[in-house]
């Protein structure tokens, strides 16, 4: 298990413990992704082996095999989780505000702010219009068509510091798009 998802358990005994439903109900939600995207991960490694090949005996040896193989799951997996979840309540919201219901936005930006307090602290646009225009100049692009040259190194070397929205929004202006 990750350090990252040691604290949220533990940070989840204490909700629980403090009586914070909100983050309880959040963290729960959380803990619930991990493991499916965990299984998920172990699904696909055992899609490609070809059951038919193999006799009942063998399959379940490869398969048993290849699981333990996995590397475990990282602080990394579990902030690509934490992302996936943060914009799916920003979906939510956007989706509440839009249809007049301040109540399900209230309680899904409250989810939002649990979510935010584990992950990275993101990149404002200034720096991240500073590291664009580095990769611009490096790259030699001028015009908007360069920005499939530009996006894939901006956010190489950002890496979840930046939310990829905000990095093409910059780009494309700082390409004149």
């Amino acid at each position: 298990m990750s350090p990252l998802q040691e604290t949220i358990n533990q940070d989840l005994v204490n909700a629980m413990k403090a009586g914070d439903e909100v983050k309880k109900r959040t963290l729960r939600s959380i803990k619930a992704a991990i493991s499916r995207t965990e299984q998920e991960r172990k699904a696909a490694v055992i899609a490609k082996v070809n059951k038919n090949q193999y006799t009942p005996e063998a399959y379940e040896a490869i398969v048993v095999e290849k699981t333990r193989e996995l590397p475990p799951f990282a602080d990394a997996d579990v902030i690509a989780v934490l992302r996936k979840e943060a914009k799916q309540r920003e979906d939510s919201i956007d989706a509440y505000d839009k249809a007049a219901r301040p109540d399900l936005a209230e309680a899904e930006r409250a989810e939002l702010a649990v979510i935010q307090s584990y992950l990275p602290r993101q990149l404002d646009e200034a720096a991240v219009r500073s590291v664009a225009q580095t990769v611009i100049t490096e790259v030699g692009a001028a015009s908007p068509k360069d920005m499939g040259k530009v996006m894939p190194l901006v956010m190489a070397r950002l890496a979840g510091q930046a939310d990829g929205r905000l990095v093409s929004q910059v780009v494309r202006q700082l390409l004149g798009g």
